[in-house]
């Protein structure tokens, strides 16, 4: 491939369309392999046996960094249709568009006009995969016609009830049994509060709203004061 660079690739030890590549300082990075060509936020674009893979920023994704930090619950999976609250700008979508595939879906719910014109520029523009909803998650009901059940619900929202919210959808769109994955921002909930404090009060709130919590992992040091709670909806 004309101006990328080649270098070594491995399969993910755990996650399906994950892969480490290592890049020419020695140093592994996870990484997707591209669903469309080019690079979506300036990542680094490799190629290992002809095929081009995007570097994996933790810094600018919240899932990496969960990854990264061993979470062992995650389920993104190919051909997965994915329900995406708080999809922003696309950073995180696209990677989670590539590990879903062209069999899967990823329902991109975004809030803010301007930057649903990015995502929509950035990422569903050239990954028919995505699908761009301008729409207030709190409402889930107001985007029915968009969305159909879906295998998983990622949640990286900047809203005070996350759990709620993340609850709200779940009764509407996943089907039972499923994961989620929530990503919690303390001070999004409640500026004045100990973190720890926050964070296990959503847990809380899941467990009343009926999900079984696997794992609470601390994103530190990727993102400060967050964590990403990992669950089942309706699991047992």
């Amino acid at each position: 491939m004309l101006g990328v660079e080649e270098v070594e690739v491995r399969p993910h030890e755990r996650l399906q369309n994950v892969f480490w590549v290592k890049l020419d300082d020695g140093v592994e990075r996870l990484a997707t392999r591209s669903l469309a060509s080019g690079s979506v936020y300036g990542e680094r674009i490799v190629a290992f046996e002809g095929v081009e893979y995007r570097v994996w920023d933790p810094y600018r994704s919240k899932l990496a960094a969960a990854i990264l930090r061993k979470t062992k619950f995650v389920p993104i999976k190919p051909e997965a249709k994915v329900l995406y609250l708080g999809a922003a700008s696309g950073t995180t979508v696209s990677h989670v568009s590539d590990i879903v595939g062209e069999k899967g879906l990823v329902y991109c719910v975004e809030f803010a006009a301007r930057v649903m014109r990015e995502l929509v520029n950035h990422v569903c523009s050239c990954r028919v995969n995505t699908i761009p909803i301008l729409a207030d998650a709190r409402f889930p009901g107001r985007y029915r016609s968009a969305v159909a059940a879906v295998d998983s619900i990622y949640c990286d929202i900047a809203q005070p009830e996350q759990a709620k919210i993340l609850a709200d959808n779940a009764e509407v769109y996943l089907k039972h049994g499923e994961g989620v994955m929530l990503a919690v921002k303390a001070r999004s909930i409640d500026v004045t509060e100990e973190p720890s404090k926050v964070f296990r009060r959503e847990v809380d709130l899941l467990r009343k709203f009926g999900f079984k919590v696997h794992e609470v992992v601390r994103l530190d040091p990727f993102e400060k004061d967050h964590v990403m709670v990992t669950a089942t909806y309706r699991s047992g």
